[in-house]
């Protein structure tokens, strides 16, 4: 039993003779002493000696239990003594540790804190907020956080960011606190500046650390100070450059500048100008040197200048009385001032007004001229249109004899045996197929030059146009010991079909035609969205000086070229019937390189393109046939001409003037033609759509007939084509004529 226990045992008289804070020793001997004290009270007792000495025996027994009680304590006491002794150690190593970790965080020149995992403050050292003295002796150990940044947020040495209050600061370091690791320029003291920087350690605690950066604030200060006193001298120096009067204005509307030239215009004295001076002070000054317009007053610059947010600029004229004339031109600055400028503009008004009453009679001048210009063009219209008028009814009538010339010649070609006569046929058929392209390119130019002219746009196949114009040009070219090359291909495009084949007759025309060696190509090329035909010669070439010249009309480079060979209309109708189309055209060439010229064409989407008519090529004799012609032709010498040629090929011709002795003879006779070729154009009585219209209605939508004409207009194409009516164009080319008769026979 340990002595605690022993003393909590004893009855308590006998407790307080062993106190608790005596020695074992001393227990020992009390504990002794009142076992002999009791033995000696029992020996002497006289009566009841059993129960003395069952006192004595348990005293005995408790005696041995003090003992080893007493050594058990002894035992704890020297394992106590020698734990003590290793704490003791412990803590001097330990309180050696943080003073050792304190006065090396002391020699630290920055300002130092640690908050542990908890945000709670383990320790700092003296530089650590010493910029802040109101606040340094609160910053012991166990501060949390978020009080040290209270009590941060309320020291009078704390300088605040523009626009930021002591609440604003402390959310902000609150919320920047829960980065990882952030740094922040702040201001403590008078004029002292320290960069705050916060690291987050492995164990979830805070490192802080303060370096003051003011020199280096102050030096960057200083240099901006510099670089400001440069930007004002040359800001001084352009205003004083400008020829503008110039001043400049804070948000606070205190004059921050002006330059010599606006206290000229405002006729103030220097003194009258001063840092500093508000805007209403200037401008009570100067507002009664002007006259403001349209009863405008000075206040309305002062309106503008006391916006809240003056998004516009505000621009004025004013005036003074000996006439000079100013503007006003104001603008605000990105800090809430704005600049204003005055200038002078009476020089500039002066020359409007002379420039204004020079107008006036230029104008008069200029009304005079139109007026005159306007009589010209329209004599100049009316003798185009003259010109256009004649230019076709000359080429009407031109095609009709020519027309008959041809088919005369047509029908003496078989018949001719003597050699010398037969070339000089050839030559009489050459020279007719010259007057008649000249004709024809006349026609053209004429039509393409009217502004009644009209295109029919459609899907095109240029499969068959190719194959025709291979046809036709091939014998020509071997005529020159050419090689004509076109290439096929079975594309459709957009295009009028007349118009894109005479485009292409006339580029591989002129190319046999200046190339003396060598071949001419046709092909079709793909180009973005466009597919080009492209037309080349290895011919002398075109110098590039030369290349816009080319499509003017009569111009032609080679000057040995006669009449025969053309007149130079070719390329003037490709250019204008290009542009007319919306088809690109152009020419790559070089002297000695040949020339290449290309038309862009786009391709026809899901689009049927046109029955295309096949013509027999020159010289084709058809086999002949029981055919009945009726043939309706208001020329004499036409209608003969055709006559001979269509009963040498076997063909029964009926003939006659007007569709009325047509209708008169079917009626007289019952006749029911195979062919029918009816002139357009048969006088006073009905014309050949006419005829047309009532020979379907007798016969049936599906006879065999053509229209026969020198017309070329776009209203009789359109006519003919709402009437599903073909057209064999005068002159009539055999060719085309026997292709009829015999291509397309019921």
């Amino acid at each position: 039993m340990s002595a605690p226990d022993l003393h909590a045992a004893l009855p308590p008289r006998l407790s307080s003779l062993v106190a608790p804070g005596d020695s074992h020793e001393r227990q020992n001997q009390k504990l002794l002493a009142i076992a002999e004290v009791l033995i000696r009270h029992a020996e002497e007792m006289t009566e009841d000696r059993g129960a003395g000495y069952a006192q004595f025996q348990r005293a005995a027994m408790l005696e041995d239990q003090v003992r080893e009680r007493t050594r058990d304590l002894e035992r704890a006491l020297d394992l106590l003594n020698v734990s003590n002794a290793r704490l003791a150690d412990a803590n001097r190593e330990t309180e050696l540790a943080r003073q050792n970790l304190a006065a090396a965080i002391e020699t630290v020149q920055e300002g130092f804190a640690l908050f542990d995992a908890n945000d709670v403050l383990v320790m700092c050292n003296s530089r650590f907020n010493a910029l802040l003295p109101d606040i340094r002796d609160q910053l012991v150990p166990g501060l949390p956080f978020d009080t040290y940044i209270q009590i941060a947020a309320q020291s009078a040495h704390l300088g605040m960011p523009e626009g930021m209050t002591a609440d604003d600061w402390r959310e902000m370091r609150l919320k920047r606190h829960l980065e990882h690791h952030f740094i922040l320029t702040q201001q403590m003291g008078e004029d002292r500046w320290m960069q705050v920087s916060e690291h987050r350690t492995l164990d979830g605690g805070t490192v802080i650390l303060q370096t003051e950066v003011t020199d280096l604030i102050r030096a960057e200060r200083e240099e901006r100070g510099r670089m400001l006193d440069d930007q004002a001298r040359i800001l001084r120096a352009t205003l004083e450059h400008l020829k503008l009067g110039v001043c400049i204005f804070d948000a606070r509307l205190q004059l921050l500048g002006w330059n010599e030239r606006l206290a000229e215009f405002l006729t103030l004295p220097r003194t009258r100008l001063r840092l500093g001076m508000h805007f209403d002070t200037l401008l009570e000054q100067v507002r009664d040197q002007f006259v403001f317009p349209h009863g405008l007053s000075a206040y309305r610059l002062s309106d503008w200048v006391r916006r809240v947010r003056r998004k516009d600029q505000f621009s004025m004229e004013v005036t003074r009385e000996n006439g000079q004339v100013y503007e006003i031109f104001a603008q605000e600055m990105p800090d809430g001032g704005f600049v204003m400028s005055l200038a002078d503009m009476s020089a500039e008004r002066q020359a409007l007004a002379a420039l204004s009453k020079a107008n006036e009679t230029l104008e008069a001048r200029v009304m005079e001229r139109t007026l005159e210009l306007e009589d010209a063009l329209g004599r100049a219209e009316r003798a185009n249109a003259s010109r256009a008028r004649f230019v076709a009814a000359a080429s009407h009538d031109l095609l009709q004899p020519l027309s008959a010339a041809k088919l005369y010649l047509a029908s003496l070609g078989d018949d001719m045996v003597d050699p010398r006569a037969q070339r000089t046929l050839d030559k009489v058929q050459s020279a007719l197929g010259s007057v008649e392209g000249i004709l024809g390119a006349l026609l053209d130019i004429s039509r393409l030059e009217s502004a009644s002219v009209s295109v029919d746009m459609g899907p095109v196949a240029l499969g068959p146009m190719f194959r025709q114009l291979a046809d036709e040009f091939t014998p020509i070219a071997a005529l020159k010991g050419l090689e004509l090359i076109i290439r096929p291909t079975e594309l459709t495009v957009i295009s009028d079909r007349s118009y894109l084949r005479r485009i292409l007759q006339n580029l591989i025309s002129n190319a046999i035609r200046y190339t003396e060696a060598g071949r001419v190509y046709v092909c079709l090329r793909r180009r973005g969205a466009f597919h080009v035909v492209e037309v080349r010669d290895s011919g002398p070439g075109i110098a590039e000086e030369d290349q816009d010249q080319i499509f003017r009309e009569f111009h032609r480079l080679n000057a040995r070229a006669s009449a025969s060979e053309g007149m130079g209309l070719g390329l003037a109708i490709v250019d204008r019937a290009a542009s007319l189309l919306g088809h690109p055209l152009e020419l790559r060439s070089a002297p000695g390189r040949g020339s290449t010229f290309a038309i862009g064409l786009r391709p026809a989407r899901d689009a049927q393109p046109r029955a295309e008519e096949t013509l027999s090529p020159e010289g084709v004799r058809p086999d002949t046939g029981e055919i009945l012609a009726l043939l309706v032709e208001n020329d004499a010498e036409l209608s003969r001409a055709m006559t001979q040629l269509l009963e040498k090929w076997g063909v029964t011709v009926f003939d006659v003037a007007s569709g009325e002795e047509a209708l008169e003879l079917i009626e007289a006779t019952g006749l029911e033609p195979d062919i029918f070729l009816l002139d357009y154009q048969l006088g006073a009585g009905m014309n050949g759509l006419d005829l047309l219209r009532e020979l379907r209605r007798r016969f049936g939508e599906d006879i065999a007939a053509r229209l026969v004409t020198a017309a070329r207009s776009a209203a009789l194409r359109d006519e003919a084509r709402a009437l599903r009516a073909e057209i064999l164009a005068k002159p009539i080319p055999p060719a085309a004529l026997a292709a009829f008769l015999f291509g397309t026979r019921r």
